[in-house]
């Protein structure tokens, strides 16, 4: 599917998704226990791979004809070997998270995925289960997938880089709950994009889950049950699918726009807030309703760190592309090992609409008001976030912007298109 976007003038309601990072985590986590509901799961193309893995591992899944409920029957903390490899398609959180997973079953499992995901590197969590005493290796040995782990593993001290993903860390604590002997993990350089660790122990502590941060690292005790409160779990509104409506208000809403369902949690995406207040963008959040309104605004460049926020970068350099003043997105190395080397892709991207950048190795400045954007067709990456990125900056560009392999949004925001049709926007989709 292509989509083209035109200049464009929003208003109205818009709802953004649930949490991918917390769906992920929450399927798993219900995988890991008995038996689970969670309620308001994003349904979409990467959680339908944990999905997929949890059913892989031995458990059972059943989602409700709404698709508000998915309903979990764990493998109780000991996963079965799975019968057939384990596709993760496109999502590195499955991979990760589930790798681990892996090597407490006493056997081989196998995990591939798309052409994009068997370029990520898994090097570190491989190194770690073998400190643990499991077996982990990269088939092309290059710390990528496919990747063949095995177990079991009983717990113990792994030593990770904490540069590289958190979601390193994020599966052996999910793991090592349900090991005989607990799993510490030891991190040997600073720990980027930390609050999706804060996420993984929040979700821990709903499911009954005790983790903890301790001094250089994480501790999670063995011998512990998955079983939230209720036999419920709510996922809540995603920040990081709500940046590019946030963005998009203060872009091209004269008379506003409201997000529905953001409310407070420990999603360090929350963060847009911030950043677009410091931009100048006239933007109200009201905590108690879970309500953004934010209007169109005379943005001004500033510089931001995306040493925990990796997921903002797209957002925040198209803010940038239509601020006044140079932005400057700093500590922004370990995005370029997301789907796409998306430092790279927005610099492009981004000139290819005529605006100003300079791309650095850690460091992507662009310097907004020195030429306005116009329409160009530029490739999707098979990159969910550049996509949605880009086609807000299509709202204000000159003429057509159109976006190719667009359906790749399904990843995260299914429906992104239609939710800025509803608002308003002027969009074509082409060979849905």
């Amino acid at each position: 599917m292509d989509a083209t976007i035109e200049r464009s003038t929003l208003r109205g309601r818009a709802r953004a998704p649930p949490s991918k990072s917390y769906t992920h985590r929450a399927i798993l986590a219900a995988g890991y226990g008995s038996e689970a509901t969670v309620r308001d799961p994003l349904i979409s193309a990467d959680t339908q791979a944990t999905r997929r893995a949890v059913e892989a591992y031995g458990g059972e899944t059943d989602l409700s004809d709404d698709r508000s409920a998915l309903t979990v029957e764990g493998f109780d903390g000991r996963p079965d070997v799975p019968a057939d490899v384990i596709d993760c398609a496109n999502s590195g959180t499955t991979m990760r998270l589930t790798t681990a997973t892996a090597a407490l079953a006493d056997g081989l499992t196998v995990l591939t995925g798309d052409g994009s995901l068997r370029s990520r590197p898994q090097g570190p969590l491989l190194d770690a289960i073998e400190q643990l005493g499991g077996r982990a290796e990269s088939t092309r040995a290059n710390g990528q997938a496919p990747l063949v782990v095995g177990g079991p593993v009983d717990g113990g001290t792994a030593s990770i880089p904490g540069d590289v993903s958190s979601q390193f860390v994020t599966a052996l604590l999910m793991a090592g709950a349900v090991s005989d002997d607990g799993i510490t993990v030891d991190l040997e350089t600073e720990l980027k994009s930390a609050p999706y660790v804060d996420i993984t122990i929040e979700v821990l502590e709903a499911f009954g889950v005790e983790a903890e941060e301790i001094d250089g690292g994480y501790r999670v005790d063995g011998g512990q049950s998955y079983a939230p409160e209720g036999g419920e779990y709510h996922v809540p509104g995603d920040f990081s699918s709500m940046s590019y409506l946030l963005a998009a208000g203060a872009l091209a809403a004269p008379d506003g726009l409201v997000v529905e369902g953001a409310y407070p949690s420990a999603q360090g995406d929350s963060a847009i807030v911030d950043v677009l207040e410091r931009m100048g963008a006239d933007i109200e959040w009201d905590r108690d309703a879970g309500e953004i309104t934010v209007s169109q605004s005379d943005l001004t460049g500033v510089e931001v760190s995306v040493a925990n926020t990796p997921d903002l970068l797209p957002t925040i350099a198209v803010l940038g592309a239509a601020a006044d003043g140079t932005t400057s997105i700093v500590d922004c190395e370990h995005v370029r090992y997301k789907e796409t080397d998306r430092v790279s892709v927005m610099a492009e991207s981004l000139t290819e609409m005529g605006a100003a950048v300079v791309e650095e190795q850690d460091r992507l400045s662009i310097r907004g008001g020195e030429t306005g954007l116009r329409g160009a067709t530029l490739p999707g990456r098979d990159d969910h976030r550049i996509i949605m990125s880009l086609a807000v900056a299509g709202l204000v560009a000159d003429g057509e912007t159109t976006i190719t392999e667009a359906e790749d949004v399904d990843v995260s925001f299914p429906g992104f298109f239609d939710t800025l049709a509803d608002l308003g926007a002027n969009v074509r989709k082409d060979g849905d």
